[in-house]
């Protein structure tokens, strides 16, 4: 079904230069879209696109208005990409298929569980004693909610989620492994989005704590007892050691990983494939990794910085020998 851009705006808002009739049959990048479908300008570095685009309407900034093909029609707002992501549940919303079962037949969920009335659980999934589902959460296919975890509003949960196995919690004894129970649970607030195949463990005795508007990617590993504050995102394959506490509006790279029992304030960015080695107090930008050079090069270098500390003794022994030259 497609959608004029007169009822875009209307829903929306921004100003619209152009023929607010004109049908809009589906959304695409610039390069490729064409004069039935609409697209956005988000940054100075693909304005180049925006001249040689046949798209029939192109959602940009009033900096470059004046630059939007003459054909085209035209969406001017402050923020192009957050316009565009709001289209795009507007499309969803307008295109939504609900004809099929709330509760997927093959679901399975256990009578002292509690799910909203409206919300959505996928084939073959799994809901145990006393885990909680709130209203307007969707869980899609194959996804384990544990016993006595919960799970906020308006959620998404993508194939594959476990939310609630046991944290990894072991004591040596006798060189053997002797089991902690883990009796904690896991609670996420509302507004959480969270990839396939993410695996969220329950605390050993408090609760693994995700707050409202966390999104997480795919292939995540969040250990026992974590506290991911509120509106943090963490991309693919991200790993959380145990009893690691992230701050509010965090962002970690994929592949990044955080030791555990550290904390990291508020407005955190960790860079993708870092290694966070210690708590960070501070907001900002870190990076922990070796850059990427030749395999020989990069042995050399392994091989001086196995050399530092000792080079630092050595240079602290001059700096002393130099200032007692400087004294006589």
């Amino acid at each position: 079904m497609p959608l004029s851009l007169q009822f875009i705006v209307d829903a929306l808002g921004g100003r619209l230069l152009g023929n607010p009739d004109l049908l809009i049959q589906s959304l695409a990048p610039l390069q490729t879209a064409g004069a039935d479908q609409i697209s956005f300008l988000s940054h100075a570095r693909y304005q180049s696109q925006l001249a040689q685009s046949d798209a029939g309407c192109v959602i940009l900034a009033p900096a470059f208005e004046s630059q939007a093909p003459s054909r085209a029609s035209a969406i001017v707002t402050d923020d192009p990409y957050l316009y565009f992501a709001r289209l795009t549940q507007l499309w969803k919303r307008q295109h939504a298929d609900d004809s099929g079962p709330r509760i997927h037949p093959s679901a399975v969920i256990d009578p002292l569980a509690r799910v909203a009335d409206d919300a959505r659980i996928g084939p073959q999934c799994v809901v145990e004693r006393g885990a909680v589902v709130g209203a307007g959460t969707v869980l899609k296919s194959r996804v384990t909610l544990g016993e006595n975890c919960v799970i906020g509003a308006r959620c998404i949960v993508h194939a594959g989620v476990v939310i609630g196995a046991d944290g990894f919690g072991f004591a040596a004894h006798q060189g053997a492994w002797v089991k902690i129970e883990q009796l904690g649970a896991v609670r996420i607030g509302d507004d959480v989005e969270i990839g396939a195949n993410t695996c969220i463990d329950r605390g050993a005795l408090e609760d693994t704590v995700i707050e409202n508007g966390v999104k997480l990617d795919n292939l995540i590993q969040i250990g026992h007892n974590v506290h991911v504050g509120a509106h943090t995102a963490m991309a693919g394959c991200v790993g959380v050691a145990g009893s690691a506490k992230i701050g509010a509006h965090c962002t970690v790279g994929g592949g990044a990983v955080v030791l555990g029992h550290l904390s990291l304030a508020d407005h955190v960015h960790i860079s993708a494939a870092s290694v966070v080695t210690r708590s960070i107090s501070q907001p900002g930008q870190y990076t922990g990794m070796f850059p990427l050079d030749s395999n020989a090069n990069w042995e050399k270098n392994a091989a001086s910085l196995k050399q530092l500390a000792r080079l630092r003794e050595r240079i602290k022994a001059l700096e002393h020998d130099i200032q007692k030259n400087k004294e006589i």
